[in-house]
């Protein structure tokens, strides 16, 4: 429970920071629609930060949803990757990195069906 209470945190704090740059630090340096992707990135990280929280408050009750952990760390995932890669798109303009994005939106897709289903069994 704790890992996740502190990969929620350290992600909640990530996204304020990234956030408070996106909107006071990237305006004079990328063009407008690269920040509104920049914002995105942060938007979604925000989200499936207390996601993760979520996770480890779900763990309080349910110990043994294996499943809980799972979805958790495929999250995680979809936070590295999906944000992670609009951030890089955002700051060097390599559309390389574009593709990744999709990769990143599936893991969230998945990991909120994956805690679904754990909970489910649960009942």
């Amino acid at each position: 429970m704790k890992v996740f209470v502190m990969l929620g945190a350290i992600n909640m704090a990530l996204g304020v920071i990234l956030g408070a740059f996106g909107a006071h630090g990237l305006q004079k340096i990328i063009s407008p629609d690269m920040v509104q992707v920049f914002q995105t990135g942060v938007q979604y990280q925000i989200y499936h930060a207390l996601g993760l929280l979520m996770v480890a408050v779900l763990l309080i009750p349910y110990p043994n949803a294996s499943g809980l952990r799972t979805g958790g760390w495929i999250m995680l995932a979809g936070i590295i990757l999906f944000s992670g890669s609009l951030y890089l798109l955002a700051l060097t303009g390599m559309t390389f990195f574009g593709p990744i994005t999709p990769v990143g939106g599936v893991c969230f897709i998945v990991a909120w069906i994956w805690i679904f289903w754990a909970m489910l069994k649960e009942f």
